[in-house]
């Protein structure tokens, strides 16, 4: 049998009363202990060190540190670094730095080319660094902001409203969404495509014109009064100029809720905005006919047929806009007949 001597250590320990230690140098303690007790019946240090259930190197350091400082050696010890790394820059680099920041408020980027321009040689890493060193000493002083806006201002709608959150959508017509689709079939040449879609029976109006301007806004809601078979009481735009003017007043004369989207929010308008992308792939992308404003809007009411009376919508059971219509509101039956009539 292989003999093995405990350090000197463990004896001190043992005649004399252990000191306050904590609860992860007491369980370095008896990790030691039963990996030298191991050692001593003949295991090896490395399999001793897998059944007690931690690195080798570990415990021959903890030893090492015991035999040197006694108990408190095994106190979790100081991982401050020995060593401080010193900045790599001249005062004179950091002093140019802080009067290039003070006098212009650029980055790091900007400020390099400036100074490089001023015959320093040096980094936007560097830059960066000396910027955040100043900051933190506090001597960079970031100068103050005044407070003035310059966004543009929104303009006061005297009718539309931003949709109240209590108010429920719940038969067809009770809120329509009116987008606007840019459509530019060759250089040079542009579209307007008006297209609205009801948020309950999925059912599209579409039409095109040469600009998007509230005159024709007023027109395409007009032709959607005409074409949806069900009463319009609500429609839902974005902030666009053509949803102003003419559009505005006529929603106002005619009864229709107007509520406008807040700024930089379409996915409010989700509806519509994935009708445009069906229109988008499933009649612009396809469409072959000539590209006169009067031959796509034949197309385009063609196209609006068959979308509504045709082609069946997953979101709607794979029924048409025109089959859940009658399905789920027989009392639009004759409505929706004289649409279909006015479509063929």
């Amino acid at each position: 049998m292989r003999i093995v001597g405990l350090p000197g250590s463990f004896y001190y320990v043992a005649q004399n009363r252990p000191i306050e230690l904590s609860y992860r140098a007491h369980r370095r303690l008896e990790k030691l202990k039963i990996w030298q007790r191991l050692r001593a019946e003949g295991y090896s240090s490395e399999r001793a060190a897998e059944l007690v259930g931690v690195p080798r190197a570990n415990l021959y350091r903890w030893q090492a540190r015991l035999e040197r400082h006694g108990l408190r050696g095994l106190e979790d010890r100081s991982r401050r670094p020995r060593r401080f790394g010193r900045p790599q820059w001249s005062p004179e680099l950091a002093q140019a730095v802080l009067e290039l920041r003070e006098r212009h408020g650029w980055g790091k980027d900007k400020l390099a080319i400036l100074l490089r321009r001023e015959g320093w040689h040096t980094s936007a890493s560097t830059v960066g660094r000396i910027l955040k060193h100043l900051k933190r000493r506090g001597v960079l002083r970031e100068p103050l902001r005044n407070g003035i806006k310059t966004r543009k201002r929104s303009r006061k709608r005297p009718y539309a409203v931003r949709k109240p959150k209590d108010y429920k959508v719940q038969e067809p017509g009770d809120l329509v969404g009116v987008d606007t689709l840019d459509v530019r079939p060759l250089p040079g040449m542009v579209f307007k495509q008006f297209t609205a879609r009801d948020l309950i029976s999925r059912w599209d109006v579409v039409q095109a014109f040469r600009s998007a301007t509230a005159g024709n806004g007023r027109k395409f809601l007009l032709s959607l009064i005409e074409r949806a078979p069900f009463e319009v009481k609500a429609i839902q735009v974005d902030g666009g100029s053509e949803f102003m003017a003419e559009f505005e007043e006529t929603c106002e004369e005619l009864g229709i809720l107007l509520f406008v989207l807040p700024p930089r929010s379409p996915k409010l308008n989700g509806h519509v905005e994935r009708a445009q992308r069906t229109h988008t792939e499933e009649f612009y992308d396809l469409y072959m006919g000539e590209l006169d404003l009067e031959s796509v809007n034949a197309a385009l009411r063609e196209w609006e047929r068959v979308y509504n009376t045709v082609r069946p919508h997953h979101s709607l059971g794979l029924l048409t806009p025109a089959e859940y219509l009658l399905q789920h509101h027989p009392g639009l039956a004759p409505k929706i007949e004289t649409v279909s009539y006015v479509l063929n």
